[in-house]
């Protein structure tokens, strides 16, 4: 029953990828905020359809920390599910992800329309500049710009190195960083394709103010915070 369920939903993810596509595309001259609010509606369906499909929701802890500026949101990165959830979360944003993922077809050509911070990973040093750049552009716009800084999707459980550049964007833009952690890998798991019903629990922690403050001190109270909470959300599922 899992995997039926499971099948209803990916198709219906898909079809609707394709459907909302050429609305991503149109809704590119609009200003940005107006923009992600357009492509915004094709992530609460999805949201929607996986509660009716799956059985599958979820509950937001500490929403009501959010600064009233435009922040650096840093989170763990478990499964493609907070790559949607989050837009329905969290205010106007944009992402910071490598390159590739705008080559993906229909759902990379929608993502490519909000305006992302592609970065080649493969040229470090460049995609630092580029992180850098085009972050202080995004906030400026009034956009919370979501960053992932282990890099990569870690199951459940495990931890990996937390890349600076988010801390670093944060203190060159003079806005606070905002930590999250989640248990999303335990209900959509990063290479899974079974959907298990449930409730992913997502948790906002308080703002880490940046003025006065060295990068690498940030980067480090974040990670302090998101992974010993990750940690309680699996103990406490």
């Amino acid at each position: 029953m899992l995997w039926i369920r499971s099948a209803i939903f990916f198709t219906g993810m898909t079809l609707s990828a394709i459907a909302f596509c050429p609305i991503a595309l149109l809704a590119r001259p609009l200003p940005p905020i107006m923009r992600m609010r357009v492509i915004g509606l094709w992530a609460r369906f999805i949201t929607g359809w996986l509660a009716l499909t799956c059985n599958l929701r979820h509950e937001v802890i500490g929403l009501e920390q959010l600064p009233g500026v435009a922040s650096v949101i840093l989170s763990k990165h478990q499964s493609a599910w907070e790559t949607i959830a989050f837009q329905t979360i969290f205010p106007a944003q944009t992402w910071a992800l490598k390159k590739e993922a705008l080559w993906i077809p229909f759902f990379g050509w929608g993502l490519a329309a909000t305006h992302p911070i592609a970065i080649n990973r493969a040229a470090r040093h460049r995609a630092l500049g580029d992180l850098l750049g085009q972050g202080i552009n995004r906030l400026a716009e009034g956009r919370y710009v979501v960053i992932f800084p282990e890099g990569t999707r870690m199951a459940p459980g495990e931890s990996g190195v937390y890349f600076p550049g988010g801390a670093m964007l944060a203190v060159k833009a003079g806005v606070p960083v905002i930590p999250v952690a989640h248990n999303a890998g335990l209900f959509w798991p990063r290479r899974g394709f079974i959907k298990r019903p449930g409730t992913i629990r997502v948790s906002i922690g308080a703002p880490i103010m940046t003025e006065g403050k060295k990068a690498r001190a940030i980067n480090d109270h974040a990670r302090q915070w998101i992974e010993t909470e990750a940690t309680r959300l699996l103990e406490q599922p």
